[in-house]
């Protein structure tokens, strides 16, 4: 009794194949050699890597002369169920850009609570005075500390 020989699909017309081999007579008549997988998994490497490296380009072109960012807040009053904050942002770079600033409570800082708020676009040397609301940091006004960071 013999044992069957183990095939797969022709990679181009699903016929039965070797599974040494990629493509049946049909499809590769003259019996080139396959790529190997080595070739196949490299080429796909090769590509990725270089849309990374094309994104981080263009992402430092585009984010270039943006920041950095100095805020100061101007005034807190409590607003419903949370705080209405006004910042004075400015852009001290060279670009046209926006920020996300973060607000922390410098008694709770090790609770990891804070808010985040995002800024309108500031023009190069410009400030910009601006309120939002935020209901993460409760309705009792406090001291705050802002850290706003460039893109």
């Amino acid at each position: 009794m013999t044992t069957p020989e183990l095939t797969h699909g022709c990679a181009r017309c699903g016929a039965k194949v070797p599974l040494d081999v990629g493509l049946c007579e049909r499809c590769n008549p003259l019996g080139l050699r396959d790529v190997s997988s080595s070739q196949v998994h490299g080429i796909a490497i090769a590509g990725a890597i270089t849309g990374i490296v094309i994104l981080a380009v263009v992402g430092r072109l585009f984010l270039a002369g943006i920041g950095p960012f100095e805020a100061t807040i101007a005034q807190t009053v409590p607003k419903g169920a949370g705080l209405a904050i006004t910042l004075n942002v400015t852009n001290s770079g060279s670009a046209t850009g926006s920020t996300t600033c973060h607000l922390i409570d410098p008694a709770a800082r090790t609770a990891g609570e804070g808010a985040f708020i995002l800024t309108p676009r500031i023009e190069p040397g410009a400030t910009v005075t601006f309120t939002e609301t935020v209901t993460t940091l409760g309705s009792a006004v406090r001291p705050f500390d802002v850290d706003c960071t460039s893109p």
